[in-house]
């Protein structure tokens, strides 16, 4: 791939269902235009995206997503908060069982085979859930106040981050901890450990985290617009072109979700058509 379509590196913002853009939009425009990025990095449910992306496993997300909503009725089930130990409310058991159907052993053995892919988990202040919960408070008002995809307020409350080298967590068996222990939100989830420490969403720390090493053109696909977007010569940021149906934590609303994907594939034949290559020539 050459010209303004050539990406060294792809980053997939986090958002929760609202991901699910993201596979839409690279459903389009992947195989439009080559994209075979030499590195990838995830981020919450961005890292769940990315998986799919390199397994080539985002229909198959989204069919199994569409089903497991399908099966619930409401996001709160307060009597089993106590039972199953698994936060607040059902999301954390169905993203697992979600995560765990999509990347399945073959998924795990493209990822593990393929191109660079890093995943970033954030660390909470020592004190526990308590701590890891005023971390979830911090970080969505800095990303009102700031609106920014990166952020500065998580080294200030003690908050850490660690870009995990995915392929590796392929080839142990551990894709599937890892991608779920990306998208552990307190206090909805219960708080997850990697290498014995504990872990909070990564996009708390930086909705688009760029790759180590970090070198040459890069697509940032966010699932959200924000005020304040960098101006990097070597970036190019995208989000969805209106506001899009999917609720960030509504697991309980099917249509919601493909809707989301539909809006991907409009933008992603929007941005094919901006660079000079009509629709037709891409459905051909």
């Amino acid at each position: 791939m050459t010209g303004t379509l050539s990406f060294d590196q792809v980053v997939f913002s986090g958002g929760g269902t609202r991901c699910f853009w993201q596979g839409g939009f690279m459903n389009v425009v992947r195989d439009a235009v080559g994209l075979d990025p030499a590195r990838i990095t995830g981020v919450s449910g961005g890292a769940l995206s990315a998986a799919c992306f390199i397994a080539d496993r985002g229909r198959d997300l989204l069919r199994i997503m569409a089903r497991a909503f399908a099966r619930q009725d409401r996001n709160f089930e307060w009597h089993a908060v106590a039972d199953d130990g698994a936060g607040l409310t059902p999301h954390q058991r169905i993203y697992r069982e979600v995560v765990a159907e999509t990347l399945n052993e073959a998924a795990a053995r493209d990822v593990a085979e393929g191109v660079s892919f890093q995943v970033l988990i954030g660390h909470p202040p020592k004190g526990g859930k308590l701590s890891a919960t005023a971390a979830t408070l911090a970080y969505e008002a800095e990303l009102h106040l700031v609106s920014s995809p990166h952020f500065n307020w998580a080294e200030k409350v003690g908050v850490t981050s660690s870009l995990v080298d995915a392929r590796d967590a392929a080839r142990a068996g551990r894709l599937v901890d890892l991608v779920c222990a990306a998208a552990t939100i307190p206090p909805l989830f219960d708080l997850a450990e990697w290498d014995g420490q504990a872990v909070i969403d990564g996009g708390m720390v930086d909705q688009a985290p760029m790759p180590e090493p970090d070198r040459g053109r890069t697509l940032v696909l966010l699932t959200r617009g924000y005020r304040n977007v960098p101006d990097h010569p070597d970036r190019v940021y995208l989000a969805p072109s209106d506001e899009i149906p999917a609720d960030k934590i509504d697991f309980t609303d099917p249509e919601k979700i493909r809707a989301t994907w539909d809006r991907g594939e409009v933008d992603g034949a929007a941005f094919l058509e901006q660079h000079g290559l009509k629709r037709k020539e891409w459905e051909e």
